[in-house]
């Protein structure tokens, strides 16, 4: 565990990489107006007088109920325009990602200039940790990771709470290296440090969910460490759900029923980030734990080339698994092996 201040370091000087001159507008709220202010103090000693700061509630309303979602501001939209680096740091608020979030990423992947750090729902304890990670060696892990899977046609993923899947990939589906560092008409999340693609398939297997789920779930049913879920697979879609808690298989059930393609898997990722060291309950960061996270649901066609699309998207955190890449072992037990 770090310093804020050293999470926004990283977050400026090593993702963002931030230079003299550019212009940086950092969005923000009042919860997260702190952190904005480590950021806004590093980008400011680089690029003086080049710097902005927006806070969402001064352009309305942010009900937690979500009654009435706070719409993506024209400000807003006219000062990234006009921006070469933008973060934006502030509290995922119900219904903000279709009405706040949703434009602002469509106007960052139109833009041919603009490298926006996506940081929604970061916390102290994300800045101290998976901020504060060391990013070269975060870049260096992914790079790494990124070329052994790049043209794998299967993967083989254990875990000792009795995960057992192979996943097939297409060659038209692409691989995503997300390490921190983002390119214009791209966004990172931040932290960041993950490999991920959409599955063309997964005949069958069975994955057991130990680490934690995504979406509301985390913060409802909390770690499943001693209260794993169980997902079977056949034909890349879950067929079954097994949970000691009837409450949460209910809540999975309908979650994965929501449209057609709900229930297909539409992610599977590899977590890079070695700074990271436990399951923290918030999945900005616990996706980049080190090992695998899959995803039900929406599989980022613009990213990943899928031709299919959902309004799910659940990630679920594996851990301790073990990670053949046909035949190369890259992970055994939850450690890198390369």
């Amino acid at each position: 565990m770090g310093l804020i201040q050293e999470g926004a370091e990283q977050a400026v000087r090593n993702c963002a990489r931030v230079e003299a001159g550019e212009s940086v507008v950092i969005i923000t709220d009042y919860a997260t107006e702190h952190i904005a202010a480590a950021l806004r103090d590093v980008a400011a000693r680089i690029s003086p007088g080049n710097v902005t700061t927006l806070i969402l509630e001064q352009y309305g309303d942010r009900p937690d109920d979500g009654s009435t979602p706070l719409e993506f501001p024209d400000e807003i939209a006219e000062a990234l325009r006009g921006a070469d680096v933008s973060f934006f740091a502030a509290t995922g608020k119900k219904g903000e990602l279709a009405s706040l979030r949703g434009p602002l990423i469509q106007l960052v992947l139109a833009s041919d200039k603009l490298r926006h750090a996506h940081m929604p729902g970061i916390t102290d304890q994300l800045m101290r940790m998976g901020m504060c990670a060391d990013y070269e060696q975060v870049q260096e892990i992914s790079a790494g990771v990124g070329e052994i899977v790049k043209d794998a046609g299967h993967i083989t993923v254990t875990s000792p709470a009795g995960t057992d899947f192979t996943a097939e990939f297409s060659p038209s589906l692409r691989w995503v290296v997300s390490d921190g560092v983002p390119t214009p008409g791209k966004l990172t999340n931040l932290p960041d440090g993950e490999v991920f693609t959409c599955p063309y398939d997964i005949s069958e297997g069975i994955i057991v969910v130990d680490g934690i789920l995504g979406d509301y779930f985390g913060a409802k049913f909390g770690s499943l460490d001693d209260k794993p879920v169980t997902l079977e697979i056949q034909e890349g879609r879950v067929t079954k759900i097994t949970s000691a808690q009837d409450e949460l298989s209910t809540e999975l059930a309908a979650y994965a029923s929501q449209d057609e393609n709900a229930n297909r898997i539409g992610e599977f990722a590899i977590g890079t980030n070695t700074g990271i060291d436990r399951l923290v309950g918030n999945m900005l960061q616990d996706e980049k734990f080190p090992g695998i996270h899959v995803a039900l649901g929406n599989p980022t066609p613009e990213m990943t080339g899928a031709d299919w699309e959902s309004k799910a998207h659940l990630d679920a955190v594996l851990k301790n698994v073990t990670i053949d890449v046909e035949g190369y072992v890259i992970m055994r037990n939850g450690i890198f092996t390369f």
